[in-house]
């Protein structure tokens, strides 16, 4: 991450160079918003495959199960960077507890429609509400992180984490909703992620000492400027696209696959074992002390990602897939975390958990709109064609990323400051 000066040492940065995660877990105040918070991200990485499978169940399209999960992926990119500007202006207890309220209300009703075999308009019209109060748990956590940590050497190892911590959930949710889905009931898995949001939700904005304080009005205008107009962001959100065309087109493609060999309970653990690589090369990345630059890093990470997704396509054993899979998840985290990480020097403090529920509203449409055309690749063509979209989506990606590279220079922000009678020298502002 490029690195700003500060005049003075933060109060909470550890001392040590060398920051480990056991380090940052001694962080105080930590654990009271990452047990909440932890339950409260279960819908991203159980949403869009329980509906999937609830969707398959009723209707036998994965085209339309495709489809169905689309929508609040599409709706969760759209509203997530305004809940994120809300929670930037407001506070986020404001903006969490009518969105879990919400999520869980409309949640339960996708579900009913389902079972009653609605038509699909009507599942359309209740996962719109669905999607766009997921909670942003994930860039709230990452926002508390930054005003923890302001000054330390530790973000670098809190952004690591915050992957690691994305993927597990990525390991236990498909898991457990494919669990619930198979062999409870096909409604299972959304109404436990209603109810994991709800109860988690709410913990997790009953923890008000972690909240990042709000700006005065009299600064709102120049501190909540859109992070939508810093172009790093906008690279970053291509990129972040890209990744998300992987979580959706494996999640269709995988399903599908597992269907087709007769063996739908495998889904889960192939989709787990591609989260479990994604986390293992997170816990490695936070562990390393990097002496790279990020945007290098990142440009590094990519390329792999774009190459070991492209062999998808022509996987047809399982052991092939499972082996594919974890090598693509090996190569997400290295990407995800440099761009969270790049973060938070591209984007000025007051509007961060903005920039980051736009990379996690990107990684959602991308997600959707790969859920859709790998739906409809595997109705129409089958054969894994729907692995393809994590091919295409992370290639044309690469693409944007290299022609684009030098936007994701962190700008030098100064301003001037008096520092005693007489004596003004400048320094850096978040």
């Amino acid at each position: 991450m490029a690195s700003t000066v500060t005049s003075e040492p933060s109060t909470n940065s550890p001392a040590s160079s060398r920051p480990g995660y056991g380090q940052l877990l001694r962080t105080r105040g930590a654990w009271t918003f990452l047990l909440p918070g932890f339950a409260a991200r279960q819908p991203f990485a159980m949403l869009t495959l329980s509906i999937v499978l609830l969707v398959q169940h009723t209707t036998g399209s994965s085209g339309a199960a495709g489809a169905a999960a689309a929508v609040p992926g599409v709706s969760m990119a759209l509203f997530a960077p305004y809940g994120g500007r809300l929670a930037d202006r407001h506070g986020q207890r404001a903006v969490l507890i009518p969105g879990v309220l919400l999520h869980t209300a409309s949640g339960v009703a996708l579900t009913a429609l389902a079972l009653a075999h609605a038509p699909l308009w009507a599942l359309f019209a209740a996962a719109v509400p669905t999607g766009a109060s997921v909670p942003q748990v994930g860039p709230m956590v990452r926002a508390r992180w930054g005003v923890t940590l302001k000054g330390s050497p530790l973000m670098t190892t809190a952004a690591a984490f915050e992957s690691v911590t994305d993927e597990l959930t990525f390991v236990v949710g498909p898991l457990l909703a494919t669990a619930l889905c198979t062999a409870v009931h096909p409604a299972g898995g959304l109404l436990t992620e209603a109810t994991l949001t709800l109860v988690g939700g709410l913990l997790f904005a009953a923890q008000r000492g972690t909240q990042p304080p709000v700006t005065p009005a009299g600064h709102a205008r120049v501190e909540h400027a859109s992070a939508l107009r810093v172009p790093g962001v906008r690279v970053l959100i291509v990129t972040f696209l890209g990744i998300g065309s992987v979580f959706g087109g494996m999640q269709v493609s995988l399903a599908a696959f597992t269907e087709s060999i007769g063996e739908p309970g495998l889904n889960g653990v192939l989709y787990g074992v591609f989260a479990a690589g994604n986390m293992l090369s997170g816990i490695v990345c936070g562990a390393v002390a990097w002496k790279v630059a990020p945007q290098r890093r990142l440009l590094v990470g990519y390329g792999a990602l774009a190459l070991a997704a492209s062999g998808l396509w022509a996987a047809h054993s399982v052991l092939l897939l499972a082996g594919l899979g974890l090598l693509v998840g090996m190569c997400i985290a290295p990407a995800l975390i440099t761009g969270y990480t790049l973060v938070e020097g591209l984007v000025p403090a007051g509007a961060r958990t903005e920039a980051f529920t736009w990379l996690t509203g990107a990684v959602a449409l991308g997600q959707a709109a790969a859920v859709t055309v790998a739906g409809q690749l595997e109705d129409r063509v089958g054969g894994g064609a729907g692995f393809l979209v994590p091919m295409g989506g992370t290639v044309l990606a690469l693409v944007t990323l290299v022609a684009l590279r030098s936007r994701l220079v962190a700008p030098v922000r100064e301003r001037t400051v008096a520092r005693g009678v007489g004596h003004r020298e400048p320094v850096a502002v978040d």
